[in-house]
């Protein structure tokens, strides 16, 4: 007959160490391979909004982004951005641009596509409708989650390609047209793919679905 051998206090104690230091290391490796953990997905269809006709919700890899667009600042910039949402020409376009706890930046129609991506030129592209002036000259505090649009060194050459701020940026008043601020789910945005040693992303992050609220 075999005689059941009682473990020590000791033993159980290490063993019990085990089981815990397993279940941590598990839980470890599903939230660094889960990035969306921790991030609430807001439906918008459970929000009231007080200017629905103004709300373009941005879907990405870690939930929905909603957005308020301020047609009363920038009247010019807002219908282009409205018309390239309206026109789904932002489904499947890269975050290229990319600063950690900085911002965010898509839109390059012409380069950005995903499955034909150009590295070359990204960043460069245009939406074939033509640039629209700057609009600078309302106050604007560009606080964290402000949407804006991009130009390149000289006023007046926006286009289609757009950033989101991460943190505040008060002296990008008057130097960038804004369009609109996150109101929900910035926390989304924190989570797209960046690298530490560029701005420019190698196999970025895309954005899903960018629609208006009551189109």
């Amino acid at each position: 007959m075999i005689k059941k051998i009682k473990a020590s206090t000791s033993e159980k104690i290490i063993f019990a160490f085990i089981i815990i230091l397993a279940i941590f290391s598990f839980g470890s490796f599903y939230s660094i391979k889960n990035k969306c953990l921790f991030v609430k997905n807001f439906d918008p269809q459970e929000i009231t909004f007080k200017d629905p006709g103004n709300i373009a919700i941005l879907n990405v890899e870690c939930g929905n982004v909603i957005m308020e667009l301020y047609p009363d600042i920038s009247p010019n910039a807002v219908k282009r951005f409205k018309q390239l949402i309206k026109s789904k020409a932002y489904d499947d376009v890269a975050f290229h641009r990319v600063i950690k706890d900085t911002l965010v930046q898509a839109g390059d129609l012409e380069f950005g596509k995903k499955g034909s991506l150009d590295y070359g030129k990204i960043g460069t592209g245009k939406s074939g409708l033509g640039t629209i002036n700057s609009e600078i000259d309302t106050p604007f505090n560009f606080d964290k989650g402000s949407v804006g649009l991009v130009r390149t060194k000289k006023y007046n050459t926006e286009d289609s390609q757009f950033f989101i701020i991460l943190k505040d940026e008060p002296l990008y008043e008057t130097e960038y047209t804004p369009v609109g601020k996150v109101i929900y789910g910035l926390k989304a945005l924190e989570k797209i793919k960046y690298l530490d040693k560029s701005q420019y992303v190698l196999r970025p992050d895309f954005i899903n679905t960018f629609y208006l609220l009551n189109n």
